[in-house]
């Protein structure tokens, strides 16, 4: 729940998607969680769909079928998730944890491969979003760490797909991206900040501690 309730009576139409998105351990669910606790409830955050389908037993092998499985799920996971978020029309902004594209960079295969099985492009994913905000993964010894269970890449595995999903979302006319800092709370500041140029004026938070 947020700290302050929203007065704005505003009627919110088309709200943007904005994807926080980057590699393992960038701090994307940890920037979400300061978000969804100072903003209003207009500010709509959607879980991040990996955790979701993990988080709820999903076999999760190594093998290529498997690793092909899991990225189909996530991305259906993922495109519902969406979809109840805008369809029930209460967000002026919604604030997604990861992207439809992050899965091509999970993928056993090039990421051609990747749309046609998920039957898309990524022309079409691109466009999807309103913006993107892209975090950095800290390199090893500089914040990477396995303090998600969920999390299972070493730090060399992490800087691959933090790698590959920022030359996925290359070319979004509206993506940021965001550097590691040695101090986490600097770079977390950086990102509500940016996060705040698309909320609605009504909905801003007075302050952000």
């Amino acid at each position: 729940m947020s700290v302050w309730q929203c007065g704005c009576t505003r009627e919110h139409r088309d709200p943007p998607l904005v994807v926080l998105t980057g590699g393992p351990g960038a701090g994307k669910t940890a920037v979400l969680e300061i978000i969804h606790h100072h903003f209003c409830e207009h500010v709509v955050v959607v879980p991040e769909a990996a955790g979701i389908v993990f988080g709820g037993g999903f076999p999760r092998k190594p093998s290529v079928a498997g690793r092909r499985a899991a990225q189909r799920a996530i991305f259906r996971v993922q495109r519902e998730l969406e979809r109840l978020a805008l369809e029930e029309g209460s967000a002026a902004i919604i604030l997604c944890d990861r992207g439809s594209l992050d899965g091509a960079a999970y993928w056993p295969g090039d990421a051609e491969s990747f749309f046609r099985a998920n039957e898309t492009s990524r022309d079409a994913e691109l466009a999807r979003y309103s913006a993107v905000i892209d975090l950095r993964t800290p390199p090893d010894g500089a914040g990477y760490n396995h303090d998600n269970a969920l999390r299972i890449e070493s730090a060399k595995e992490a800087e691959a797909v933090d790698a590959a999903i920022l030359s996925l979302w290359e070319g979004h006319p509206h993506r940021r991206v965001v550097e590691s800092a040695h101090d986490f709370l600097d770079k977390a500041a950086r990102v509500v900040a940016q996060v705040r140029d698309y909320v609605p004026e009504c909905c801003r938070p007075r302050l952000v501690r």
